[in-house]
């Protein structure tokens, strides 16, 4: 498991870069047109809800294909996968990423935004409905791409919530248009790789070696 992961992280690397050095150049685009915070705001409440989406199409997707008929654990799976992981990517470390380069007033401490809380009639209901998409046509290389791309927007527009929330060009000086594209890159990355291909395959049997799957269903 652990080459596995090894080798998915080093295989998405260099896609994860290109959405990244995407991401900084609407970044810089919005900070130095001066667009509203109140825009990034909205293009993140669309962004996460999608990605959350595609999460739990890859997600069932893969267990799926692994056991075609166990519904329960699929939905459940598939469920964590794409809100759990999904919360991480796009909400927790671009949030961490915010405090440790200093966006935020360090009176108010930011604010984190969790879509499956905030957002819970839209996030909740978009990753059933991906998670049915699984169940019924469990594809994984498309709504992969697809993920990659969401949770880079997602990521990027709760970071730029933060950093057009400083002044008239946020805090954008070169330690964080250093930065910035550092957190995003991680942000991506590994939860994507985890949600999509490592979560799943834990719960499922290595016919290589015989380990039995880690989920039971009687």
């Amino acid at each position: 498991m652990l080459k596995r992961i090894i080798h998915q992280l080093r295989a998405h690397a260099p896609f994860t870069l290109i959405g990244t050095v995407s991401g900084m150049a609407v970044a810089i685009v919005f900070v130095y047109a001066g667009i509203p915070r109140g825009v990034s705001e909205k293009l993140f409440e669309a962004f996460h809800p999608a990605h959350v989406t595609f999460s739990a199409i890859v997600t069932a997707a893969m267990y799926k294909l692994h056991y075609p008929r166990r519904i329960v654990a699929l939905v459940l799976i598939g469920y964590v996968g794409a809100v759990g992981i999904g919360t991480l990517s796009d909400c927790l470390m671009p949030y961490l990423g915010e405090l440790l380069i200093g966006l935020h007033d360090p009176h108010m401490h930011g604010e984190v935004h969790l879509g499956f809380i905030e957002l819970w009639w839209l996030v909740n209901p978009l990753a059933v409905l991906g998670i049915a998409i699984a169940w019924f046509r469990p594809r994984t290389r498309l709504p992969h791409v697809g993920h990659v791309v969401l949770s880079t927007a997602a990521s990027l527009f709760h970071m730029l919530m933060a950093l057009r929330s400083g002044g008239e060009h946020g805090h954008a000086g070169v330690w964080t248009l250093v930065m910035i594209p550092v957190f995003l890159f991680l942000a991506v990355w590994v939860p994507c790789c985890t949600s999509d291909i490592v979560f799943p395959l834990l719960f499922c049997r290595d016919h290589r070696d015989g380990k039995a799957c880690r989920l039971h269903q009687h």
